[in-house]
C-alpha cells in the first residue's frame, strides 16, 4: 500500500526549514512608521509592517498587555491572523498570485500537480523535481483497503460532505507513521498523502451516494485524469477519459487551489495551532467549506439557475436583482474580495466553452439560462457598473453540471482542490516561530456577575 518512496530527503526538508524560519522574521518588513493610539491619556506607539506588496498592517499584538483592552473587528475583516509567503489577492486590480505566478498563467502553461508542488515548496519544479513529486503523489493515491468497510457505515443517501468530513478524519486511525507534527518528514508524508489520496476518498463517495462499485486508481493515469476515471467508469465497460474534459477538471483544480486567509484555510491553521494531527486539520477545513456562504457557492449559483427555469423568465429575475427592495440575488456574480473581474473567471469561462462545445450538449434549459444570463451580465449597464461580473462559482457549477457531476459533488470537488492550499498553509503555520494557539477574544455583553438562587425560590 505505501511501497514506494513518499517523502522528499531528509536534506531537502532542513534546507526548506531553514528558508521558512528566514522568511518569517517580521522585524525585516517592520517599516519607520508607526501608528500612534491616544488611550486614558497615554499615547502607544504601534509598530507598522510591509509586506511585499498590498496594504500595510499595523501591529496590535501587545496591546493589550499595555493597555487591557482589545481590539472589535468582527469577522476579522480589517485583521492579519498571520504572514504569509503563499498566495496573494489584489481584489481591487482583479489579481490572484500562486508564489508570486499569475493564476492565469498556470492554469493556462502548467498542471495541477506542478502547482501543488509550487504551493506547497515555493517555486516551480525542475524536471527531476517533478518527476519525484508527481511520481509519488501518482503511486500512493490507494487508501487502506478497511477504509471500504468504514465507508459503510454511512447511510446510504449520506451526503457526500459528510462523508468527506468522517473519512478524512479518520486518515489519522490509519496512518499513525504521519502524525507527528514536530517531524519535518512525517509533516511532508501527511501533506503528499493527503493529495494523494483525496481524488479517492472524493470518488468513493461519489461512488457510494449513486450505489456504484468503487473503481480503484490508475498509476497509468495523470491526476485529474484518474479522479474522473474513478468518478465515471464502471466494471461492466471500459471508460476512456476524454482529454478536453481531463484538461478542463485540471484548470478548476488549479483555479480553487488556495485563495490566500479564507474561512475553510483559517479553520484549518486554527485547529492547527492547537497541535491537532493533520488530518483532523484538513477534515476541519473540509467542515468550514461546506457551508453555503463558502464552498456551496457554486451549488447556490446551480440552484439560483433552475429557480429561473428559462429563458424568458431572465427579465423577471435581473429586475428583481436591480429592486434595493426585493432580497432576491443573482448568484454567482460579484465576489466579496474582487472589486474588478475575478480573475479566476477568465479562465473558468475559456474551460466552460471548450466543455460545453466537446460535449456537444444541447436542448439543455440550464445551460440555455446560463450562457443568456452571462451575455446579459456582461453587457448590461447596471452590471457592469455594479461590477457584478460572472464569478468562478457561476462558471464551475455550469461546467461541473455538464460533465456529470451532482450539485451535491460541487463542494467535495471544490475540497479536493483546496486541499493543496490546506496542507501548505498549514506547513507554513507549524513552521513559523511565532506561530501560537489561536484564541480570539470577545466584547462580552452577557449578564454580570450574579448569585446562584435556589431552585425553590425561582
Amino acid at each position: 500500500m505505501e511501497a514506494a518512496p513518499l517523502g522528499p530527503t531528509d536534506q531537502q526538508i532542513n534546507v526548506k526549514e531553514q528558508v521558512e524560519k528566514m522568511t518569517k522574521d517580521r522585524s525585516a518588513h517592520q517599516t519607520n512608521d508607526v501608528a500612534k493610539l491616544e488611550v486614558d491619556g497615554k499615547t502607544l506607539e504601534l509598530p507598522i509592517y510591509k509586506g511585499v506588496v498590498g496594504p500595510r498592517a499595523i501591529d496590535v499584538s501587545k496591546l493589550y498587555g499595555q493597555t487591557g483592552l482589545f481590539t472589535f473587528d468582527p469577522g476579522f475583516t480589517s485583521t492579519a491572523s498571520c504572514d504569509s509567503d503563499i498566495t496573494y489577492i489584489d481584489g481591487d486590480k482583479g489579481e490572484l498570485l500562486y508564489r508570486g505566478y499569475p493564476i492565469e498563467q498556470l492554469a493556462d502553461k502548467g498542471d495541477f500537480l506542478e502547482t501543488a508542488y509550487l504551493l506547497l515548496n515555493g517555486d516551480l519544479p525542475s524536471k527531476a523535481e517533478f518527476a519525484e513529486f508527481s511520481k509519488a503523489i501518482t503511486n500512493h493515491t490507494m487508501v487502506h483497503e478497511q477504509m471500504q468497510y468504514f465507508m459503510r457505515g454511512f447511510r446510504r443517501d449520506a451526503h457526500p460532505m459528510a462523508i468527506m468530513v468522517g473519512m478524512v478524519g479518520a486518515l489519522s486511525a490509519f496512518y499513525h507513521d504521519s502524525t507527528d507534527i514536530n517531524d519535518p518528514k512525517q509533516r511532508m508524508i501527511a501533506s503528499r498523502r493527503m493529495i494523494a489520496k483525496i481524488p479517492t476518498i472524493a470518488a468513493m463517495a461519489y461512488k457510494y451516494s449513486v450505489g456504484q462499485p468503487m473503481v480503484y486508481p490508475r498509476n497509468d493515469l495523470g491526476y485529474a485524469e484518474n479522479f474522473l476515471h474513478m468518478c465515471f467508469a464502471v466494471p461492466a465497460e471500459e471508460y476512456k477519459v476524454n482529454p478536453v474534459i481531463a484538461r478542463a477538471m485540471d484548470k478548476i483544480f488549479i483555479l480553487h487551489a488556495d485563495h490566500e486567509q479564507n474561512a475553510s484555510t483559517s479553520t484549518v491553521r486554527l485547529a492547527g495551532s492547537s497541535g491537532a494531527n493533520p488530518f483532523a486539520c484538513m477534515a476541519a477545513g473540509i467542515a468550514c467549506l461546506w457551508g453555503p456562504a463558502h464552498g456551496g457557492a457554486n451549488e447556490a449559483a446551480l440552484n439560483m439557475l433552475q429557480e429561473i427555469g428559462t429563458v424568458d423568465r431572465i427579465p423577471e429575475f435581473v429586475a428583481k436583482a436591480k429592486d434595493k427592495d426585493d432580497p432576491f440575488r443573482l448568484m454567482g456574480f460579484g465576489h466579496r474580495v474582487y472589486k474588478n473581474y475575478d480573475p479566476r473567471a477568465t479562465v473558468m469561462q475559456q474551460a466552460c466553452h471548450e466543455v460545453l462545445k466537446e460535449l456537444g450538449i444541447k436542448d439543455d434549459p440550464l445551460l440555455d439560462v446560463a450562457m443568456e444570463l452571462e451575455k446579459i451580465a456582461l453587457n448590461d449597464p447596471y452590471f457592469i457598473e455594479k461590477k457584478l461580473y460572472p464569478n468562478i462559482d457561476f462558471y464551475s457549477g455550469i461546467t461541473l453540471k455538464a460533465l456529470g457531476f451532482p450539485t451535491t459533488m460541487f463542494t467535495v470537488l471544490f475540497a479536493l482542490a483546496r486541499t493543496v492550499g490546506w496542507v501548505a498553509q498549514w506547513n507554513e503555520m507549524i513552521q513559523d516561530p511565532e506561530q501560537r494557539i489561536g484564541r480570539p477574544r470577545q466584547l462580552y455583553n452577557g449578564a454580570a456577575s450574579r448569585d446562584y438562587t435556589d431552585i425553590a425560590k425561582r
